[in-house]
């Protein structure tokens, strides 16, 4: 079926500059602490490994804000350390 010639094409503009906002303030919550440091000493404590997790939080008019956060689990290639896979068993 052809489209008709009242159709108008939408086009969504989406930005790719790399400039972000000034960071004035950054907040982290005593539990997103704990967690992460929690996580570090569980995974990679006396180790060469990396332990990874996600902060979540808003940003708003230069403040940050990280009011939770969750730990990923993965491994690291043995034999090149930039590899890694998730563990999403």
């Amino acid at each position: 079926m052809a489209a008709s010639s009242t159709e108008k094409a939408t086009t969504t503009e989406i930005s790719t500059s790399t400039s972000t906002p000034d960071v004035i303030d950054v907040t982290v919550h005593p539990l997103v602490l704990l967690s992460a440091a929690d996580h570090y000493h569980r995974v990679a404590r006396g180790t060469r490994k990396r332990a990874v997790g996600v902060l979540l939080g808003t940003v708003s008019r230069g403040q940050v804000d990280a009011t939770n956060s969750f730990a990923v689990p993965f491994e690291e290639d043995s034999k090149n350390p930039a590899v890694f896979y998730l563990d999403h068993n």
